[in-house]
């Protein structure tokens, strides 16, 4: 027999026979904190899994175990793991080595500039287009929507940049490539 002992937002706790309580499907783990570290333990270290990433063992944990911090205390698990810290391959892709920037000679002849996305405004703005000359370090900021084609966007560029400051020499961005190539190819056409 199982006696139901409350129901939330998307919870609901029971006790059964054997005096196991359960959230929905999921065992719920007592606030003793040996135990959740034994559970843990032995998800991390287990010898078909190899120290799984703090997601895929929160995945794993998940459709068995429930405790309100689990998520948080699996991610802070992983990260005292030394194995882990030492032994995982970084996702991206090496760097080259890095090279120092030529002194601009001359006010906005070199740029630099790239987006900052934010939540969207009241005007239906997504990201804000920052440009920064790089002698002087003065910068214009423009608003933009996600959805801006590149037609527009080398509009606002002309009208903003161009028209104030004329065009630089160079333009460096942490976009790719093809951003910055596209982009230039659209400025050809003004």
């Amino acid at each position: 027999m199982k006696t139901k002992v409350q129901e939330g937002k998307n919870k609901q706790f029971i006790i059964q026979d054997d005096g196991m309580l359960l959230n929905g499907k999921h065992v719920c783990v007592p606030n003793v904190e040996e135990l959740r570290m034994e559970i843990m333990h032995e998800t991390h270290y287990a010898s078909y899994v190899m120290h799984p990433e703090s997601t895929k063992m929160y995945q794993d944990l998940r459709p068995y175990y429930w405790w309100p911090t689990m998520k948080k205390d699996v991610a802070e698990f992983v990260v005292r793991c030394l194995t882990c810290q030492q032994v995982k391959a970084e996702q991206q892709a090496p760097a080259d080595k890095l090279h120092p920037l030529s002194i601009p000679e001359w006010k906005w002849e070199k740029i630099i500039m790239d987006f900052c996305w934010v939540t969207r405004t009241f005007r239906k703005h997504h990201a804000i287009w920052v440009v920064v000359e790089r002698l002087t370090k003065s910068a214009h900021f423009l608003a933009i929507r996600q959805k801006d084609s590149l037609d527009k966007l080398v509009e606002l560029y002309v009208s903003e940049i161009v028209r104030l400051h004329g065009i630089p020499t160079s333009i460096i961005s942490e976009r790719d490539s093809r951003f910055t190539y596209h982009f230039w190819e659209a400025c050809k056409g003004l």
